[in-house]
């Protein structure tokens, strides 16, 4: 690399006492391009929200052929394809494997761990252009979501949002989870006794293929239909024993679906100046369809955006970040 990629830690207040008594000081790496701090320059940034069942770590381990996120950024930097930027790489795993970048009873409060310990933690730090005009946030299926989590509830801070195949149109995305989570949960006798029994084996083992679509439900629980009292404190969207939809639950989860809330909160999509969505066309959890809803809903606001299919699946598909990159770093603004 030509740039240089830092590491410290982070201590958030926002974290602080959390439900599930996860760490509250985070380990926070930024990526800093060639030439920094050899003048008096300020750089425009780019906050990068990591997927469900990934951590901050995650942006960093190299694969053995594919470049990682910040080694893209760098080489797109120095080719001068986009002008140099700081990127930050904050981290919000939880013990339930994320946290949709949300506040939430019973996970903790990650949209302001990110919106006012990590942003201000950078700008005291480095030679930030901290004002909304030159940051972005971008992510990819969960943290697609957080990245639009944040246009809908902190345009203030960031002008510019890329979503990767991000979590939306839960009936396609998440609803096909959940007699797998119901009858997974019914064999082990109840939401404690089956993750008691996943944590127990994944410290010693690792995570089963049948494992995701278990743990997958309890955090999106955990993040959009929390409930002090129950176990974990989540209130499931089916009954336990027959694995009927409680439509009073997942109607909940469905306020925070973005094919739901853009549409109702676009005057702050509006104050965006740009938006970037992509999903892939055979993406696994049928997210295509949702972001296809989104880039539409955005068109007939007069919302300008750039949205893209290409062929591949959910995964594995970092490589589309030079290409958001490419979109969303040249209208940041330089001063």
């Amino acid at each position: 690399m030509n740039g240089l990629l830092e590491s410290s830690e982070l201590l958030s207040p926002a974290l602080e006492s959390n439900p599930l008594g996860d760490p509250a000081r985070r380990k926070l790496t930024v990526y800093l391009p060639p030439g920094y701090g050899a003048d008096e320059r300020r750089y425009p940034v780019v906050y990068f929200l990591h997927a469900f069942g990934n951590s901050g770590g995650s942006w960093t381990n190299a694969s053995g052929f594919a470049p990682t996120v910040p080694q893209r950024l760098d080489a797109l930097v120095e080719s001068g394809a986009i002008p140099p930027v700081i990127g930050v790489f904050p981290d919000a795993w939880t013990s339930l494997g994320g946290s949709q970048w949300v506040n939430s009873d019973a996970i903790g409060r990650y949209r302001d761990y990110l919106t006012k310990d990590v942003v201000g933690f950078v700008d005291r730090t480095y030679r930030t252009l901290p004002k909304a005009a030159s940051r972005a946030v971008v992510g990819h299926s969960s943290g697609g979501y957080g990245a639009l989590v944040m246009g809908r509830y902190h345009p203030e801070l960031f002008s510019h949002v890329g979503a990767h195949a991000a979590d939306s149109y839960f009936e396609y995305c998440y609803l096909p989870d959940l007699p797998k989570a119901a009858a997974a949960l019914l064999k082990a006798g109840g939401v404690e006794a089956w993750h008691a029994e996943f944590r127990a084996r994944v410290s010693e083992t690792k995570m089963r293929g049948d494992d995701f679509p278990v743990v997958n439900v309890l955090a999106m629980a955990a993040a959009y239909s929390p409930k002090k009292g129950e176990p974990l404190n989540v209130e499931l969207p089916f009954d336990a024993n027959t694995g009927r939809l409680r439509l009073d639950v997942w109607n909940r989860w469905l306020v925070h679906d973005p094919v739901r809330f853009v549409p109702k909160f676009m005057d702050a999509f509006r104050k965006l100046k740009t938006v970037y969505l992509d999903c892939g066309t055979r993406d696994e959890f049928n997210i295509r369809w949702g972001t296809r809803m989104l880039a539409e809903d955005f068109k007939n606001a007069g919302v300008e955006r750039v949205h893209e299919e290409f062929e591949d699946g959910h995964s594995g598909v970092s490589y589309r970040f030079a290409r958001s990159l490419s979109v969303l770093v040249p209208n940041l603004a330089q001063d």
